[in-house]
């Protein structure tokens, strides 16, 4: 979902104006905050929104 933002800015910013790569500095700024906490203030919303919360880390495949 980072990814379609950052996408998303970077052609708005081609077409309209630069400032949307501010919305691109603030994606960064979450997916690093989210590398370091483990949450950020998208991840917050996104659940709010009903969606599920997803784990990232690699899972063990023994039992």
């Amino acid at each position: 979902m980072a990814g379609v933002v950052v996408l998303a800015s970077v052609a708005s910013a081609l077409v309209f104006t630069p400032w949307w790569l501010l919305l691109t500095a603030f994606v960064g700024v979450n997916l690093v905050f989210y590398a370091a906490a483990g949450w950020c203030p998208a991840s917050l919303l996104m659940e709010r929104a009903g969606l599920a919360r997803t784990d990232c880390r690699a899972r063990s495949t023994s039992h």
